[in-house]
């Protein structure tokens, strides 16, 4: 411990950070140095030679690189900004479909209204297994029964009750 702190300059320090601070500390390479004579007689033959030559040269980033990757708090901000995102792409879509929807509705609201009974119909009759009568479902007595006032009544509750949530959400106000 009393090592550390003679080299580092500090009491503790996380084992991922031994290898940045150790390079501070190094002194840099002595430079290459090839000897090679050159000839100005004109009468030598002209030579021409090709070398490939080696040299390992460190890049100054990847120690910087590495750490940052293996920072658990950066790890962890990374998380928050990547969750952050995925919110953010789903609200983005949300608000994509309440706008369709709404755009379709302006346009066309009969039918709309009634593309959109058909749908649910479809889909009730999947859920429940239950084969209703498609000719006396077009009938208008058909939807004056007490249910479909109840249906209407429970669609218009559920829509208010999530633009209420909402815009509770978005002005921050928590209902307790």
């Amino acid at each position: 411990c009393f090592i550390v702190f003679q080299i580092f300059d500090c009491p503790r320090l996380k084992f991922s950070e031994i290898p940045q601070r150790l390079t501070n500390l190094l002194l840099p390479p002595d430079p290459i140095v090839i000897n090679h004579i050159i000839s100005v007689d004109p009468n030598d033959q002209k030579k021409t030679a090709c070398y490939d030559i080696d040299v390992e040269v460190e890049d100054p980033l990847k120690g910087q690189m590495s750490s940052f990757l293996l920072s658990t708090a950066n790890q962890q901000e990374i998380t928050a900004l990547d969750n952050k995102i995925h919110e953010t792409i789903e609200s983005i879509n949300q608000l994509k479909i309440q706008r369709d929807f709404m755009l379709s509705f302006s346009k066309d609201p009969k039918g709309y209204i009634q593309d959109l009974l058909r749908s649910q119909s479809r889909d009730l009759k999947v859920m429940t297994d239950v084969v209703g009568n498609p000719e006396e479902e077009r009938r208008a007595e058909f939807y004056h029964e007490p249910w479909s006032q109840e249906a209407v009544s429970r669609y218009f509750y559920c829509k208010i009750q999530q633009r209420r949530q909402e815009l509770e959400q978005s002005l921050g106000v928590r209902n307790t």
